[in-house]
């Protein structure tokens, strides 16, 4: 007790300001119900297991630390199992309500003795009391950051339900037996609230649901509102359960929805509820989600354990994080940067005071825990009757990467949500991450092993070329249906539909075609030439027809490929590309290099001379003037935006009208170099565009970064060296790059079902020792049938020599 009150100055009462981490070690996925607990500094806050509390110990001096100890209790097989009735994890009503209950212990432990002091004892210091009072009633950061109650968004009030419009066509909805006025559907129907028509719901990704009269309906009429049928009860409770196909797309709420209902001649009072709501069948799909059908096609999959085959436990929608990461530490740069070559006691020493906010700390803890095998062990249970009997189970309990996931969320606000993303720009978002946590040494940036550099020739038809150069860590690649290797059985299958559909009947899921594209195919569209119109020369000084071809400047240690599935239709409506890519083991694109600037080939000359100034165009400034602008704002706005058009040039008026100096003559310093803003350039920059580039993408956009974007792969006319000089030897500028021969093997991909990037699952599947793997959030096991042919994304690995 005496060696305690000599250490009282090393002990903070926590304010509420503090972040206080109680539930998971800061630098391993040790939790208090670890073996050794879970020691919580009393100076910091900060967690440590028990192989690790004496770094922290030597570390910061800091001696006194809060045990925590908990304990699985018996509790009867016969707890009745409840139904979810929240789309949330961790909640009262969520999933995994029947998780085992655990126990706590406490107990002061004063190093580096380890001297123990039992917990509660009225014989402690008062400080040390309130101090562990207020870290056992507090919240800890790493529920805070779960925010575990990731329930459906709160419906809102629809904008056209107050003012909707209702047709007086004599239209009466009997109370039941209804059916789609289009197919032989009688559940999953929808009354649109405009017209009473009744029409079958939206096709679910897996084939149930409805045949998508009703959206179609919407899509023809613009008719916005539609309620279940089926899901309204005497209290209204479909009242949130409406669907607007629209610019809503989501379940809203109608304050008048027994009035709308009234005009049809529906007594809600009377209905019975008999359909599940948006929510519930929301619910039960994710409690049925059965991820053997959809990936292994319902076979047994046989479990793994050990060194890099641990899984990542789900967060709430963060497979898109989980898949990519199980994908990424499979790669021999981040193997080594943050396993082999860094212990976590490096790391640790290395770390600011706070290492759970540090990016390079987490990486490693991350790597260590998905390396190491510490954590890929069978999960135990109680024996029934003796709680200090355990039984080994069939699958591991995983690792939550949830600091992980807050550092490399917080320069993201969307990552930081649990809502589904994207896992391409996860990764794109990591690799950037990563970059610049490495950029003062980047020998040891496992990111470069990614990066590649793309050249883009340009020919017009004075037979003079240009070269573009920008930097990638991902080939994007456009899938030509047009190149399907199956097209008759395509046309078989077109037929049998367009037949089931006049009877009124419904294809069976072992009829239906989706069209095979070789993956090399998808490589060839790339690099095939591609006719550019409206070119400007300034060879010919006038518009002419350009040729454009792309090569790679040199080939990255690990390829990335990502298939377009996801392509956007009249009306900008997102669709995916129902299609199998068929992808062999290994590739060559040693074709695919490009070759630079070759003898006899001769520059488009520059727009302007070096030392000469950039003159407005007059017919983007007397387009200007007609419509009211003064004549000098006019001629600022094409200059500023490099004269590329009346659009560029308006928005740049609009987004600088009130400039104090927009008045001024003109400069030759404005002519040559107008504003930009560095932060839109920083964000440009970390696309994988070049500075140069990002500068004058935003000058021709009038700084608008969605335009920039489309301005760089789409360089407008007059624009023709997007790099501060063209390339004549691809090897001389990437030199700095990892390179190698254009041979590569399939090593992993990341696969996705669902309707669009933002919702669906993601699985990732990697060939380790001589197997394929799958890895499905934490169930890790032999995939014997991997869906190779339906990846999103795909990881290839150079193979030299």
């Amino acid at each position: 007790m005496e060696l305690l009150r000599s250490n009282l100055s090393r002990v903070r009462i926590p304010e509420p300001t503090n972040r206080i981490y109680k539930e998971e070690c800061c630098i391993s996925f040790d939790t208090p119900k670890s073996e050794g607990g879970l020691f919580v500094d009393m100076n910091s806050f900060l967690a440590f297991g028990k192989d690790f509390v004496h770094w922290n110990y030597e570390k910061t001096g800091n001696p006194v630390y809060l045990h925590i100890k908990e304990t699985q209790k018996l509790v009867s097989e016969d707890r009745p199992s409840k139904k979810p009735t929240l789309l949330a994890i961790g909640v009262e009503g969520g999933f995994d309500n029947n998780d085992p209950v655990y126990e706590q212990s406490y107990e002061i432990v004063v190093l580096p003795d380890y001297i123990t002091l039992p917990f509660p004892s009225v014989e402690l210091p008062e400080k040390v009391r309130l101090a562990v009072d207020a870290i056992i009633m507090s919240v800890g950061v790493e529920k805070k950051e779960q925010v575990a109650a990731w329930t459906a968004d709160t419906k809102i009030i629809s904008k056209h339900a107050m003012e909707l419009k209702q047709l007086d066509n004599g239209v009466i909805v009997p109370p039941s037996g209804w059916k789609c006025e289009k197919c032989d559907k009688t559940d999953n129907l929808w009354l649109n609230l405009t017209d009473g028509s009744i029409l079958c719901g939206r096709r679910n990704w897996d084939g149930s649901g409805g045949n998508d009269h009703a959206v179609n309906h919407f899509n023809v009429t613009k008719y916005p509102l539609a309620v279940k049928l089926g899901t309204i009860t005497a209290d209204l409770e479909a009242a949130a359960q409406m669907l607007l196909f629209y610019d809503e797309d989501a379940s809203v709420i109608d304050p008048l929805l027994a009035q709308h209902l009234q005009h049809f001649g529906i007594d809600f009072s009377s209905l019975q509820k008999t359909e599940m709501t948006t929510a519930e069948r929301e619910l039960d799909q994710n409690t049925n989600f059965d991820w053997n059908r959809i990936q292994e096609s319902g076979q047994e999959v046989e479990p793994l354990f050990g060194p890099g085959y641990t899984g990542l436990v789900n967060l709430g929608n963060s497979c898109y994080l989980a898949a990519t990461m199980q994908v990424v530490f499979s790669t021999r740069g981040f193997c080594s940067r943050y396993y082999l070559d860094q212990s976590l006691k490096v790391g640790f020493d290395t770390a600011p005071a706070d290492p759970t906010v540090d990016l390079n700390t987490q990486l490693t803890k991350l790597a260590h825990g998905l390396l190491s095998g510490k954590y890929s062990i069978p999960a135990t249970k109680k024996d029934d009757g003796d709680v200090s009997q355990t039984t080994l189970t069939a699958k591991q309990e995983g690792i939550p990467p949830r600091m992980f996931k807050s550092v490399i969320a917080a320069k993201h606000p969307e990552f930081s949500t649990m809502r589904q993303q994207d896992a391409l720009e996860f990764f794109l978002h990591l690799i950037d991450q990563v970059e610049r946590n490495n950029s003062g040494n980047p020998n040891f940036d496992p990111s470069r092993s990614f990066k590649f550099g793309i050249e883009e020739r340009l020919q017009c038809s004075s037979g003079k070329v240009a070269y573009n150069k920008r930097y990638d860590y991902i080939l994007s690649l456009n899938i030509p249906l047009h190149k399907a290797t199956n097209k008759k059985e395509l046309e078989e299958f077109q037929k049998l539909k367009a037949e089931k559909n006049a009877r009124g009947e419904e294809l069976s899921s072992n009829e239906i075609v989706r069209p095979r594209v070789p993956l090399m195919d998808c490589l060839d569209c790339f690099s095939a030439p591609e006719e550019l119109h409206d070119f400007y020369s300034t060879a010919l000084n006038a518009k002419t027809t350009a040729i454009k071809t792309a090569g790679l400047t040199s080939f990255p240690d690990y390829l990335v490929l990502h298939m377009r599935k996801f392509v956007l239709e009249a009306g900008w409506v997102p669709k995916k590309l129902d299609v199998y890519i068929d992808v062999p083991d290994t590739i060559d694109i040693s074709n695919m290099r490009s070759k630079g600037l070759q003898p006899g080939e001769e520059l488009l000359p520059d727009s302007a001379a070096e030392d000469d100034v950039l003159n407005a165009n007059e017919d983007i400034v007397g387009q200007l003037v007609s419509m009211g602008f003064q004549y000098l704002h006019c001629q600022k706005a094409a200059i500023s935006t490099s004269n590329a058009g009346v659009e560029e040039a308006m928005n740049w008026l609009l987004n600088h009208m009130n400039d104090p100096d927009i008045d001024e003559p003109i400069g030759k310093a404005q002519k040559s170099a107008p504003f930009i803003d560095p932060s839109k350039v920083d964000t440009l920059i970390s696309f994988g565009f070049d500075e140069e580039v990002a500068r004058k993408a935003l000058q021709a956009s009038g700084g608008d970064i969605e335009k920039a974007t489309d301005w760089i792969f789409n360089p407008p006319s007059g624009i023709t060296n997007m790099d501060t000089t063209p390339s004549s030897s691809g090897t001389e500028v990437d030199a700095a790059l990892p390179d190698g021969q254009g041979r590569y093997r399939l090593i992993g991909l990341v696969s996705h079902i669902g309707t669009s990037t933002h919702c669906g699952h993601y699985v990732a599947h990697i060939y380790k020792d001589g197997r394929w793997v799958i890895f499905n959030d934490d169930k890790v096991g032999v995939s014997k049938n991997p869906p190779i042919d339906m990846g999103y994304l795909y990881f290839f690995e150079r193979i030299d020599g």
